[in-house]
């Protein structure tokens, strides 16, 4: 391999540059985790962290369960649910170092938006950086994961290197 690259360097040096600088890298390291103060999830990762020249954390969707893996609240209260959910999301932020200031991307998911979203952005206000709030996407859905949830937020975090 290093005979053919002298070779080509020296019959197409601008060729050859072209062709090192595209070359890949070494793989990012991943790491995928469980924070104790989250309920475990069935076949799905709460954290996964992306490290490289600045790390990006993946955070799963979280719903309003209680680290004892109940639903928060009465059945149907969408306040204590969404609450519990955002806590779910701070502790999986203090996981890897981060905080609301550094979710860079915020996914909700309601069951019954036009009652619910006057609720989640009072819930989600007294959480995130007003001045500056994430990227956000919020939708109806039929229906979550859990029988009665009602609410499922995930994020993306964007961190300086390690």
């Amino acid at each position: 391999m290093f005979k053919r690259a002298k070779r080509l360097a020296s019959n197409f040096a601008p060729l050859f540059v072209v062709a090192a600088a595209t070359t890949p890298l070494a793989h990012a390291e991943n790491t995928f985790s469980n924070p104790p103060t989250i309920a475990k999830g069935p076949g799905y990762t709460h954290v996964v962290e992306v490290s490289g020249p600045h790390r990006l954390v993946f955070i799963a969707g979280q719903l309003g369960l209680t680290p004892d893996g109940k639903l928060a609240g009465e059945p149907g209260d969408f306040r204590a649910q969404s609450t519990q959910a955002y806590k779910n999301l701070k502790s999986a932020l203090d996981s890897v170092g981060a905080t609301f200031a550094d979710v860079i991307k915020v996914n909700h998911y309601l069951t019954d938006i036009r009652a619910q979203l006057p609720i989640l952005r009072e819930v989600r206000d007294s959480f995130v950086n007003t001045a500056a709030p994430p990227a956000s996407t919020t939708v109806e859905v039929s229906r979550l994961a859990a029988d009665a949830a009602l609410f499922e937020v995930e994020a993306i975090v964007a961190l300086p290197p390690r």
